[in-house]
């Protein structure tokens, strides 16, 4: 008998065990290449479960009316159910379930759905001017010639009485001669007349004392500020010839400041003649100064949208300066009531406004809303809530997200909805 070598046994019995391995490795596969999830077992034809809709755990917002393969993963289709809810606390196909040790965890905070006063604020930027009725025109009445000048500039700030201009006036030799004529008459009515000449000549009446007490007659005279405040205009030189009514000066009192403020024509609501207004310099950003509003321009700002809003504010120590920049609470109050929510707790989705409706159980569902003004750090709900009702004011995008992956999508907004949330007290 012929005996084999050792080497061709160890030869063979390795091809062997590679076959089997090979065998093996074929059978693991296949088996493990069946779907995910077996639809045919998990709807079973009798189970009492109720299938509203299929969808791809990675885009959960498509739904599909039959499983199968999804059409943007290689994978397949998972089954929503519609669950009966139960005093267990079984959630429905629009809830989400969380236990209350994983929402204190992630910092979940929950607000109420409460009622406050209907009031508007509203934070507006703009410029501290002058007060336009506070101005005063300097002119000459009468021809004549300036024969001296203060140094004096426009901006400068003056005080009521501070000289301007000396001018020679020849058109008042005549004037005074026929008054001091006139004067040893003792004719009241022709002395009146005179004395009226006089002033119509630009005199003053200090002058025309002094005229009738010392017999001189003046033909020099100075003009002063008839009020105190800023020098907008001086139009004089030494040496210029004078018309008459020709303008000499123009002064712009500071007793007072006009803020005009740019309202957008959306929040125009929120400004009415007599509403408070808190008031910040930007020089003196830790003092706030208490208005009202003043006056609202008609015209409207077609470039951008707004409308001019006016505050008078008192400036005795001069501190307000015209060009200041200001920024401005305007404040609405009514006797109306509103349902409000913290602000924080609104998801903005850029088509519509959800919250995340708290209920029993650690159960949330997310809920369309329909919102109104801010109120402060609240925000007004017109349609959607009940008052008592909670909202999560921390932690909502995150449940929200939860939410989506599990396919649940927000209840909308309908009309039974906005039932007792119409703003009315």
């Amino acid at each position: 008998m012929k005996v084999l070598n050792k080497p061709l046994i160890l030869s063979m019995l390795a091809c062997l065990l590679l076959t089997l391995g090979g065998g093996m490795g074929w059978w693991l596969a296949m088996r493990n290449s069946q779907p995910l999830v077996d639809h045919a077992e998990a709807t079973p034809p009798d189970s009492p479960r109720k299938v509203l809709y299929w969808y791809d755990p990675m885009m959960p917002q498509q739904h599909f009316d039959q499983p199968g393969k999804s059409p943007f993963m290689d994978m397949e289709l998972i089954a929503k159910y519609a669950d009966t809810p139960t005093d267990t606390g079984e959630t429905t196909a629009t809830e989400l379930s969380i236990d209350p040790v994983v929402s204190a965890s992630i910092g979940i905070r929950l607000a109420t759905v409460s009622r406050l006063p209907l009031s508007r604020q509203i934070e507006v930027s703009g410029l501290l001017a002058f007060n336009e009725r506070d101005v005063a025109v300097v002119q000459t009445r009468s021809g004549g010639f300036v024969e001296r000048v203060w140094p004096l500039a426009a901006g400068d700030v003056v005080k009521a009485g501070q000289p301007l201009v000396e001018i020679l006036a020849p058109e008042w030799a005549a004037a005074q001669q026929e008054l001091l004529a006139v004067r040893g008459l003792a004719d009241p009515v022709l002395l009146s007349a005179a004395r009226e000449r006089l002033r119509l000549l630009g005199m003053p009446d200090s002058l025309i004392r002094q005229l009738e007490r010392t017999g001189t007659v003046q033909l020099r005279h100075t003009i002063s500020a008839p009020i105190a405040g800023a020098i907008q205009a001086l139009e004089v030189r030494n040496g210029m010839t004078l018309m008459s009514g020709q303008t000499l000066a123009r002064i712009n009192g500071l007793s007072s400041v006009w803020l005009d403020v740019a309202v957008p024509e959306a929040q125009v609501d929120a400004a009415r003649i007599g509403n408070r207004a808190e008031v910040k310099l930007g020089g003196f950003p830790e003092q706030a100064i208490d208005a009202r509003v003043s006056t609202i321009l008609p015209a409207l700002n077609e470039s951008s949208r707004s409308i001019r809003v006016r505050i008078e504010l008192k400036n005795p120590r001069l501190q307000l300066r015209p060009g200041q920049s200001a920024q401005v609470r305007l404040s609405s109050a009514g006797r109306e009531t509103a349902l409000t929510v913290p602000t924080e707790a609104l998801i903005r989705t850029g088509k519509r406004t959800l919250v995340m409706l708290a209920g029993e159980h650690g159960r949330f569902s997310p809920l369309e809303v329909s919102v109104g003004h801010e109120i402060g750090d609240r925000t007004q709900i017109v349609g959607g809530l009940e008052e008592g009702q909670q909202v999560v004011s921390s932690g909502q995008f995150l449940i929200d997200s939860e939410a989506s992956l599990n396919g649940i999508e927000a209840r909308s907004l309908v009309s039974e909805h906005s039932h007792g949330t119409d703003g009315a007290p």
